[in-house]
């Protein structure tokens, strides 16, 4: 499982620097007037949120818990529903209605889950 996580973590960081690379160029003819920000926002939380499942692939090497699993689902969940509804805005002007709310929520669930993860990591 953990190999799975890293790769999964290093191909979420892949897609984010990609994804950057469109954003810095493609704002300038998106449909929406606030779709610079809008796409520097999703880029942003993609990459810190894609840093965060590596550093979950890398502690699941030592062992994969049930709180460890459900941070790295949740971060997963928040990148698509937060970062994905951002960029469909951008360039649509479409509001995927609660996604982004829903998203950030998955954002902070997966934050809290490895914050109990560590708690009840044993001593070292």
């Amino acid at each position: 499982m953990a190999r799975g996580m890293l790769a999964a973590g290093a191909l979420a960081m892949a897609l984010a620097v990609a994804l950057g690379a469109v954003a810095a160029h493609a704002s300038k003819g998106a449909a929406n007037p606030d779709a610079a920000r809008l796409l520097q926002t999703a880029v942003t939380y993609h990459l810190v949120h894609g840093l965060a499942l590596v550093i979950e692939g890398a502690l699941a090497r030592a062992g994969t818990t049930r709180w460890l699993a459900a941070a790295f689902a949740l971060h997963v969940c928040g990148i698509v529903l937060f970062c994905g509804s951002l960029w469909v805005l951008a360039f649509t002007q479409v509001s995927l209605g609660p996604a982004a709310p829903t998203g950030g929520l998955a954002l902070i669930a997966g934050w809290a889950a490895l914050a109990v993860h560590a708690f009840r990591m044993p001593r070292a």
